[in-house]
């Protein structure tokens, strides 16, 4: 076993930790300890065993098998609320907080000071102002602020302030950057900074592998429910990390660039597109066979273009060639009936119905385009054949699509759109929260996707998938195309572009 990342206390050991669903085993002997002051991220694809981990550990599950020890007392813990009491909390990424209640009555639920029979709303504001203070030095959080007026950041704030609320030692924090920009994401790792001075202890799972080394301490690697190592993160590098989650090595991350021998017709072009107060002058083309990246900080205007393009929130003047045809876009159902596909940032909300199956998911854009009725469902081989096109990995194609992982879930989103033989793609923040591995599976699909002529237009938050996927790279900044950038452009150069350091960067 690696040394300690820090001189802390012990805190937390989980020993030989087991558990098994219906017969079959999610969780194999696993060790895993926390010291006090330490950010302890634990890594691992989907179905790893991550979250069945942290579920004993926060006393949703009981283990099978093992023992957890806190400070050197040992626990069991049957409820929750047990955990709780001990000084373990943990924010899930879907946050569990009311929107029509305060920030004070979201922080002290079932826990008011009262005066009486009355709640003493002064005290609990007071309480509570006293917690934003260490979490929100800025005060942009107010104890009487809805929960619902709140930024996805300041939730997250609110979360973090009511561990504190509990006198929490450890705080486990589950993929705590994936709806936040990169700025909401510096001032949250300010915040672990602070708890880190505390004294508390920090599990922190993420997808994002450069997070980890920006962050954490030590790591946790699981597969196939077990423990492969726990490493200090100056021990590693991130291609160690990738081979030890999925048990292979990943050297060609990302699939090759096109080539302009590869590269066919201009598939879509816009020329002078605007849409009020939202993009001005937009002009670019992409060609069948090409990714086209489009780059940017948060609010530059990349998921407004992507929603013009779809006919979402259309242009208002400009215009928008397919195939060298001018088209007027002024709905969704309209995109569609174009070829255009539109694959969302948030696949669960908008692009898939979480209650259906795969298979009635893989129809929803046929039926959409008024081609597929109820009573006309095509032979169930068909589905079956857009399933293998995209790898899909499930029990059943009449499995609910809820139960699947988020790979998964994004191929069927894919599986729904090439069932409408679309050939221009838009893809919004393809791979959030995807596990590394199954990212390389959505990534050989987008360079297929492009090599049978497909043109691809995709937007990504995550720089190093932006450049390693981008044939060419669009950056954008307050609604405009700040500039282009070739195949080989560096992570620098993109930033000093969105931020307009730099104007451009020669070819």
């Amino acid at each position: 076993m690696t040394q300690p990342a820090t001189d802390g206390p012990l805190l937390l050991q989980m020993s030989g930790i087991g558990k098994s669903f219906f017969g079959v085993p999610v969780l194999s002997d696993v060790d895993f300890e926390l010291r006090a002051g330490e950010v302890h991220a634990v890594l691992g694809e989907n179905g790893a065993g991550k979250s069945t981990l942290m579920k004993i550990l926060s006393g949703a599950y009981r283990p099978d098998a093992g023992t957890i020890t806190l400070e050197g007392q040992p626990v069991t813990f049957r409820h929750p609320r047990d955990a709780q009491i001990k000084g373990i909390s943990i924010i899930y990424q879907e946050f569990n907080l009311l929107p029509e209640r305060t920030v004070a009555q979201n922080i002290f639920l079932g826990r008011e000071p009262r005066r009486g029979p009355i709640v003493d709303r002064r005290a609990m504001d007071s309480a509570t102002g006293r917690l934003l203070a260490q979490v929100d030095p800025s005060g942009t959080i107010a104890p009487d602020d809805l929960v619902a007026h709140l930024s996805v950041a300041q939730q997250q704030t609110v979360e973090i302030a009511k561990a504190l609320s509990f006198d929490s030692r450890i705080l486990v924090m589950d993929e705590p950057t994936a709806s936040l920009s990169p700025h909401e994401v510096e001032a949250l790792f300010g915040q672990v900074r602070v708890l880190q001075k505390k004294g508390m202890g920090i599990v922190y799972i993420s997808h994002r592998l450069r997070e980890i080394y920006e962050v954490a301490d030590r790591v946790t690697v699981l597969r196939d429910g077990r423990k492969v190592a726990t490493v200090g993160v100056t021990e590693t590098n991130m291609s160690d990390l990738v081979r030890m989650m999925v048990g292979r090595d990943l050297e060609d991350y990302f699939p090759p660039h096109a080539t302009s021998e590869e590269l066919g017709e201009v598939m879509m072009a816009v020329r002078d597109g605007n849409v009020t107060r939202r993009l001005h002058d937009i002009n670019f083309e992409v060609r069948a066979g090409e990714i086209l990246g489009i780059g940017g900080l948060a609010g530059s205007g990349r998921s407004g273009l992507a929603e013009a393009l779809f006919g979402v929130a259309p242009f208002d003047s400009g215009a928008i060639e397919l195939g060298g045809e001018r088209v007027h876009i002024r709905s969704p159902r309209q995109a569609v009936r174009r070829g255009v596909a539109f694959l969302t940032e948030d696949r669960k909300a908008e692009g898939l119905v979480l209650s259906l199956s795969i298979r009635n998911n893989m129809l929803l854009a046929m039926r959409s385009m008024g081609r597929l009725l109820d009573s006309r469902l095509p032979h169930p081989v068909s589905v079956r054949e857009l399933a293998a096109n995209v790898d899909l990995r499930a029990t059943s194609i009449d499995q609910e699509v809820r139960f699947v992982s988020g790979g998964n879930q994004q191929k069927v989103v894919l599986a729904k759109w090439l069932a409408t033989r679309s050939r221009v793609f838009i893809f919004d923040e393809p791979t959030r929260g995807i596990d590394v591995g199954a990212k390389a599976g959505i990534h050989d699909l987008m360079r297929s996707l492009a090599r049978r002529g497909a043109a691809i237009v995709m937007i990504s938050s995550e720089l190093p998938e932006l450049l390693g996927m981008s044939d060419r790279i669009l950056v954008m900044r307050n609604g405009s195309i700040q500039g282009e950038l070739p195949s080989g452009a560096t992570e620098d150069d993109v930033m000093f572009m969105a931020t307009g350091e730099k104007a451009s960067v020669p070819a």
